[in-house]
């Protein structure tokens, strides 16, 4: 496929969702299997107008992803509601932790079990197939900042931590496969890989998040009609983080996604004080000026600001990387093992996971049941696996988990794309008539 086939191809699509959007908003499945049916025509599966062969080009694809699932993770970091609260957050982390865990190792047992891999192979492929994807998933996530809805907060903060906290077994596996150093009985893994990146990473995003906001709030007050490139700020945000994680070790995708969470509580706690004072002393505001409002306010921070920017490129992405996935897949991709894997991964993984991991929240059973169907694998974890075969996995193990990958992903994109709206729908109208409590919203009542 020639370059001009390939613009004629990716501006017709750009131009028929820019026309269609209200169109696809209304339709009862979600954008990503527009984007793969038109893969799977024009690649081998169909007309064969192209091939993409993700082996071949495993380095330009783990950049794409790698850059695609940080924006991904930093939109998510910035609409999380404020104040942090632990109640709050419970749920995602043990998501994020434990749950995690039961994913990988039932994976694990499967690929080792019924597909014949080695052990660490099978552990890899767990921690390719196990983390939730923050790009996929836009239609069941927070969708702004003001947001607190629980189910979406629950699967948006879920999706920000777990593409971080599934690289330690992503280590594990090409640690069996020795491709990496895990240390005498995986003291090193358990030491670097574990408690060292996590807590390295989440400490640099937490810290460059205040700092940027603090950086923010000081040039305001000094120099009111200085102009601040919010767009730039979140991109440079990103990329100083993740690199700064990247030579010490840490884990990037954790540090990005908490150096969002950070700048936003920060920038809101200002603004707060800010209205506080006002409110307390108007006599120091102008006289002619309009009362501000926090969500008004909230608006000029730049965490708000840079988000919309953000938003665009992930739906760029998206369309770009879902059409490459339908563009490398043939006929006989579709294998017994990839297919079983999928639905195993769907029906028995993540449910059980997350009941496992929601055990004794108080989570009520309806938002449970939906956190467990919702778990979207995507782009995520097709970073995982390009970062692997850059890591020296063998081609025919490489090839092998690509297919495997491909597949449920294809399938994900499928089966969650077409049940996501009818199943919110019924959801948001038989949650209109429970309690607060019930939603999610707050403490149920004593007694």
């Amino acid at each position: 496929m020639t370059n001009a086939l390939w613009f004629l191809l990716v501006g017709s699509l750009l131009l028929t969702r820019g026309l269609t959007a209200s169109l696809l908003k209304n339709l009862p499945v979600t954008p990503a299997i527009v984007y793969l049916a038109v893969g799977l025509l024009v690649g081998p599966t169909v007309f064969n107008f192209f091939h993409f062969n993700p082996l071949k080009e495993s380095a330009l694809l783990e950049v794409l992803t790698e850059v695609v699932v940080l924006v991904s993770l930093f939109s998510a970091g910035v609409k999380m509601p404020v104040p942090v609260s632990l109640t709050r957050w419970r749920a995602p982390i043990l998501l994020a932790s434990l749950s995690m865990v039961a994913s990988v190792a039932l994976i694990a047992a499967f690929a080792y079990y019924l597909l014949d891999l080695p052990l660490g192979a099978g552990i890899l492929l767990g921690a390719i197939l196990s983390p939730t994807d923050p790009v996929l998933a836009t239609d069941v996530q927070t969708r702004h900042p003001g947001d607190r809805d629980q189910l979406r907060f629950t699967l948006t903060c879920e999706a920000g931590m777990n593409d971080g906290s599934a690289f330690p077994f992503v280590m594990l596996g090409l640690g069996l496969l020795g491709l990496h150093e895990l240390g005498d009985s995986g003291l090193r893994w358990v030491l670097v890989d574990v408690l060292w990146a996590t807590a390295a990473g989440i400490a640099i995003g937490v810290a460059a998040g205040v700092a940027l906001a603090h950086a923010g709030r000081k040039l305001r007050q000094l120099a009111p009609a200085h102009a601040l490139m919010n767009d730039f700020l979140g991109l440079g945000l990103i990329g100083v983080v993740y690199g700064v994680s990247v030579l010490v070790n840490a884990w990037g995708f954790l540090a990005v996604f908490f150096a969002a969470v950070a700048l936003r509580q920060t920038e809101v706690k200002h603004l707060n004080a800010r209205l506080a004072s006002v409110a307390q002393e108007p006599e120091r505001a102008p006289a002619t000026a309009a009362p501000a409002t926090e969500p008004q306010a909230v608006t000029e921070t730049i965490s708000a600001q840079s988000l919309v920017f953000k938003e665009h490129l992930e739906r760029l992405s998206e369309m770009v990387l879902v059409l490459l996935i339908g563009g490398s897949l043939f006929l006989d991709s579709w294998s017994w093992r990839a297919v079983a894997l999928a639905f195993f991964v769907f029906a028995i993984v993540r449910p059980v996971s997350v009941l496992a991991g929601l055990t004794g929240t108080g989570t009520p059973w309806t938002l449970r049941n939906l956190v467990a169907w919702f778990g979207v694998r995507g782009i995520g974890s097709l970073y995982y696996l390009m970062y692997a075969i850059q890591h020296g996995l063998p081609e025919g193990l490489a090839l092998e988990l690509m297919q495997l990958t491909l597949i449920v992903v294809t399938l994900s994109i499928f089966v969650h794309g077409t049940s996501v709206k009818p199943l919110l729908g019924r959801f948001w109208r038989y949650r209109q008539y429970l309690p607060e409590w019930r939603k999610g919203a707050g403490p149920p009542p004593p007694g």
